[in-house]
This record gives structure tokens, sequence and C-alpha cells, in this order.
């Protein structure tokens, strides 16, 4: 093998965090901003490139990095090494609510493509890079934009996603079909495309915009309930407007709504 090959163990429930569990001088990579606590003799070191072994020269290292950038991710990532003689821990905390997804890249084939600003941390040796998407379709419509993560390597690798992970196992016959913001993740064996959504009333009113991801087995997908865009969207539309009013949500009654729910400030 050629990565480092750590242990972990995934805590808690809805804000989940990884333990990673490192021999002496065993080292893992994480995304600078998501260490939650390390044991004393993890040291930590920024680095610049994909965060593999290879040595890529400064040029490889400059265009390793600014890849990173246009998937959202920062210039740089964080080795935390274990420069002692036993065990040691590190802990990576996820951004938002939601669950931290384990992938073992020596069985999934060496590869993995996921959402941007997905990646959490991964054993040293691993690849972080992007994926360029070659159907022009995907790439305006398809969510991720031209351009999502690929992680790269035969280690472990973590990414986040929110709400709950659903994973699901594709033949060469099957067609999924999943709401843009809902992709996670899959194998480079899975066919990703998009298709606009049948009925101009579905289209239009139907809630779930006007195109789908479609993927296409052999391969897995891993898809999750609670985009973080979601997320963003719920907490705004709620949070209280300008001059101390907010938005009556699905309420017909507006600020009449309001005095009825106990809200009272009109």
């Amino acid at each position: 093998m050629d990565n480092h090959e750590i242990d972990y163990r995934i805590i808690g429930e809805e804000l989940q965090c990884v333990e990673v569990e490192l021999d002496p001088q065993e080292t893992v990579i994480a995304e600078a901003g998501s260490l939650m606590h390390m044991d004393d003799t993890v040291e930590m070191r920024t680095i610049f490139g994909d965060g593999s072994n290879q040595d890529q020269g400064i040029f490889g290292k400059f265009l390793s990095a600014g890849k990173r950038v246009l998937t959202g991710e920062s210039l740089f990532l964080t080795a935390y090494t274990n420069q002692g003689f036993g065990k040691r821990h590190v802990t990576f905390a996820a951004p938002y609510p939601g669950k931290v997804v384990p992938f073992d890249l020596a069985s999934q084939g060496g590869k993995i493509i996921c959402q941007k600003e997905a990646f959490l941390c991964a054993a040293k040796g691993v690849a972080v890079g992007i994926e360029f998407q070659r159907r022009i379709g995907v790439g305006l419509f398809g969510g991720e934009g031209f351009i999502m993560q690929k992680l790269e390597g035969d280690g472990m690798a973590f990414v986040h996603a929110g709400g709950t992970i659903i994973e699901k196992e594709l033949s060469s016959t099957d067609v999924l079909r999943v709401d843009t913001g809902c992709l996670v993740a899959f194998t480079q064996t899975v066919d990703y495309n998009i298709e606009m959504v049948k009925g101009v009333r579905n289209a239009f009113f139907g809630g779930e915009g006007l195109f789908l991801a479609t993927l296409r087995g052999p391969g897995k997908v891993w898809i999750q309930s609670m985009p973080f865009s979601r997320l963003a969207d719920k907490i705004i539309s709620a949070a209280p407007k300008m001059g101390g009013k907010r938005k009556g949500e699905g309420s017909i009654l507006g600020s009449l709504g309001d005095l009825l729910d106990g809200d009272n400030r009109i």
C-alpha cells in the first residue's frame, strides 16, 4: 500500500467527528480548520499540494493546490504526524449537522468522486484533486458546476455531508434519479448525467427544480438528506427580517399569522 494505514472511530450522531488513531510516524492529512483536538506528541505541519506522497516539485504543488481552490477548498492542507512512541489520536469535526462518511479507497476502485467542499481528512498518500465534468449539461445544471472533488489512493478517506446518508448499490441495469443537491459521492464506474423534470407543472411548481441527476450503474452512490444549501435557505427564511419582522413561512396570513402563533412583533 502507498497510503498510511490508519485506524479510526466516528463519534456522535447529528454533529459527528472522526477520531483517527496514529501509530508512530503515521500521518493523516486534513482540510484546514477541521481540527477538534489532538494528543501531545502529534505534530501539525501545513503542506502544499494534494496530500499524496509523490514528489511533485514546486510547480506541481502549486498546480495541485490551485486545483483545490477551484473546488472551494483552501490552498493548504494540514498534516498531523505522531512523533511519539505509542499510539496517539487526533480528532476532526464536521462543519455542520450531518454525517462523516468513511471510504476505504482500496475497496472502491482507488477513486471516489464527491461534491465540492466535502473532504474532511484522509490517510497520508491520498490525493485530493478535481474531477471535470465532460458533459456541458452536467456542468451547467448538475448543481456542482463543471468541477467536483476526487479522492484517489488506496487508504482511508473521510467526507462530510448533511443529514442522513444513504448508500445505494447500483447494478449495470439500474438507474437512480436524485435531486442534484442531495448527491454526495459515487464510484468512478457510475455514469453521471442530468435530465430535465418531465411536465411543465412538475418543473415549475413541483419545488424540485428543473433538473435531476441521473446515475447509471454499476457502482455505488451516496446520497444526503439535507444539503447544506437547503439548510442555509431554511435558516435564512426563518431569520428575523429588517425592522424586526420575520417571514411568515408557509402562511398566507402574514402578520396576522404571527399574532396567532405567538409572535407579536408586527
